[in-house]
């Protein structure tokens, strides 16, 4: 599989990234053995970056996750986690966690983006993988947080990676405006924006694109499935949109893509996984994968090729931004 470089550090990753929120036992259990097989089935298909973070499980991802790495060579893969939610005991469990994850919770979150909190969740990481270094760390939904983050967490990441005991910084979120703040005014590398440069949700297009390729900084895309509205050849009323039970106009519109992708000899997930890469400042799309057969497909769907006039079709439908980049002759694979 082909890999791209996060302009401006060390770090190469390869163009597909498994999302490891969902073997942390996201909406439903998955079974131990089916999250091995899921991330054996990545790394057969040359898949060798892979995120995750405190959150996910309540530590679940980062356990599972760290077990499987621990067999590889540590300089074969690169591997992110987040920051910004620390666990710590819960004084009043009832059982389940509350935050959509299948796990008990003996634990709950606590927001802390100060400098101790930083650095007291990468070792706290460090201590659920088993491993010895994280290669990105992402400031994790600071929405809320903007302040400490910028002035606290960032800086603290920043002498982490100048120090090289990280290789690259930067934030994860929802919402792109910020995540360009932060690549404009903090010394952020990398950002991953989930779900705002998608077939359905080019928003990112006015403010973290730009601002990355202004800069010459990285965008990872994830959440191109917009939570399942595109994962299918045919969308569906019922399917989740951003979480949420789809719109029928985006139902409608996600059709019109599907039968666009059609005429062209593609699918709507093929298309889903490789419209972010029409944006040079896109080196990776991460897919939240939960079993070997989803792992297997997604990697078939990444390497068929999909026709540069099926964006010139969606964009003389209006089916896309008229602002989506035309060319990628300046990615640079390796």
């Amino acid at each position: 599989m082909r890999s791209l470089k996060i302009r401006n550090t060390p770090l190469e990753v390869t163009e597909l990234g498994f999302g490891a929120s969902v073997i942390g036992n996201l909406y439903r259990p998955t079974p131990v053995a089916d999250a091995t097989d899921a991330l054996e089935a990545a790394w057969d298909a040359g898949i060798r970056y892979f995120d995750t973070a405190p959150h996910y499980g309540l530590g679940l991802s980062e356990i599972r996750l760290g077990a499987f790495l621990r067999s590889r060579r540590r300089d074969e893969y690169v591997i992110s986690s987040k920051v910004g939610r620390l666990l710590v005991p819960n004084e009043r469990p009832c059982g389940t966690d509350t935050e959509g994850f299948v796990v008990r919770d003996d634990l709950r979150r606590q927001w802390d983006f100060s400098r101790d909190g930083v650095l007291r969740s990468i070792d706290d990481t460090l201590r659920r993988t088993g491993l010895d270094r994280l290669d990105i760390v992402y400031l994790h939904d600071p929405d809320d947080h903007w302040r400490q983050a910028a002035e606290e967490a960032m800086p603290a990441l920043a002498g982490l990676r100048d120090q090289g005991v990280i290789g690259a910084i930067g934030a994860g979120m929802n919402q792109s405006v910020m995540l360009a703040r932060f690549l404009r005014e903090t010394a952020a590398d990398v950002v991953m924006v989930a779900g705002r440069y998608t077939l359905l949700d080019q928003s990112a297009l006015g403010d973290v694109l730009p601002a990355a390729r202004a800069l010459g900084k990285s965008v990872v895309a994830a959440g191109v499935f917009n939570s399942g509205l595109l994962s299918g050849d045919r969308p569906a009323t019922g399917m989740k949109y951003d979480y949420q039970a789809a719109p029928l106009d985006l139902v409608r519109r996600a059709a019109a893509i599907a039968d666009v992708c059609e005429r062209h000899g593609t699918t709507l997930p093929a298309a889903a996984i490789a419209f972010p890469f029409t944006h040079p400042s896109v080196v990776n799309v991460t897919l939240g994968m939960r079993t070997a057969v989803q792992v297997t497909r997604n990697a078939e769907l990444n390497v068929r090729a999909v026709p540069a006039g099926l964006w010139d079709e969606l964009r003389a439908h209006g089916l896309l931004s008229p602002d989506v980049p035309r060319s990628q002759s300046d990615r640079a694979y390796r």
